[in-house]
């Protein structure tokens, strides 16, 4: 394509739909989840701070995982909700760039903090004996930090490339956020390089990931099925489980949307599968982790007990 320089002050974001009818319904609906989503998440941090028997590794890493999810629904939806009730859909040029890299930054810090949370698991299950000396204070921090510098590292690459990159004419962004697939349909110039640099840096970050989260979780039901009592299979299932579901539905659908050709790409499809990892993700996060974890739930039952006793 013919280079052409245009200076682009602002986009505009069509959206999750085209039908003004529906954006009462979306803005409500992306409210409440939002809403439930920044409370839950809270709420796992507070019980963490204040609860003697959540000071382990496993939610050492839940309440940085909830510190994070914060950050990574807030890149989106608050922008999203803001278009609905406004009915102005632009975003600067350079808010646009901030959206983006936010994004992309929590999001890939996330594909390697759900590895690290595996490791976790599997070190508390194949290693009990030595779960305490390998998961030590140190080696957490250095997993979270990681982490941050692999989502910073791409985010910045990502961003870089984009937004240094001439764009036509065209403002219109078919999406709800400023997003690597649909940014690239507006470029003026060969778009081979950003969408080989999607498929191969998007491919070590999440398929990397979601390889490592495989390894741990392969080599965990092999010890599963070693152990004799039904009682000790079943609880090491549990502790799992909803580990397991968050990773199924992140990666799934982050895969599915940046591993695939551009001529598959299809705008109401891509939409709907950014819902599921920028907006639903973060959503199961808190009821995940805390509805079906008794730790948790002991952990909220003993902080209320003691608010009723201190109002007393």
């Amino acid at each position: 394509m013919k280079k052409v320089n245009y200076t682009i002050t602002y986009f505009i974001l069509t959206g999750l739909s085209d039908h003004s009818e529906l954006y009462l319904f979306l803005f409500i609906m992306f409210l409440l989840i939002y809403t439930v989503s920044i409370i839950g998440n809270v709420c796992i941090i507070i019980a963490y701070k204040l609860s003697h028997n959540l000071q382990t590794p496993m939610y050492f890493h839940l309440t940085n995982l909830s510190i994070l999810e914060i950050f990574y629904i807030s890149s989106t939806v608050p922008k999203m909700l803001s278009n609905l009730v406004m009915g102005n859909k632009t975003i600067s040029f350079q808010g646009c760039a901030i959206q983006m890299f936010s994004f992309l930054l929590f999001g890939s810090t996330e594909c390697y903090m759900l590895a690290a949370m595996a490791y976790d698991r599997y070190n508390a299950i194949c290693n009990p004996l030595l779960y305490n000396i390998i998961m030590n204070r140190g080696m957490c921090i250095k997993l979270i930090v990681g982490s941050y510098i692999i989502g910073l590292v791409n985010a910045l690459t990502h961003t870089t490339l984009t937004f240094t990159s001439s764009f036509c004419g065209a403002k219109k962004i078919d999406h709800f956020f400023c997003d690597i697939p649909p940014l690239i349909k507006l470029l003026c110039t060969d778009t081979w390089i950003n969408e080989m640099v999607v498929f191969f840096i998007s491919g070590a970050v999440v398929v990397g990931s979601f390889l490592l989260v495989m390894i741990s979780y392969i080599n965990i039901i092999k010890t599963i099925l070693t152990i004799h009592s039904t009682s000790g299979k079943k609880k090491a299932f549990s502790t799992c489980s909803s580990h397991f579901t968050v990773v199924t539905i992140f990666f799934g659908s982050g895969i599915f949307m940046y591993m695939r050709p551009k001529s598959s790409h299809t705008l109401d499809q891509d939409r709907w599968i950014a819902v599921m990892y920028a907006v639903i993700a973060p959503l199961l996060n808190p009821f995940i982790y805390s509805l079906r974890n008794s730790d948790m739930k002991i952990a909220f039952r003993n902080i209320v007990n003691q608010l009723m006793v201190t109002s007393k």
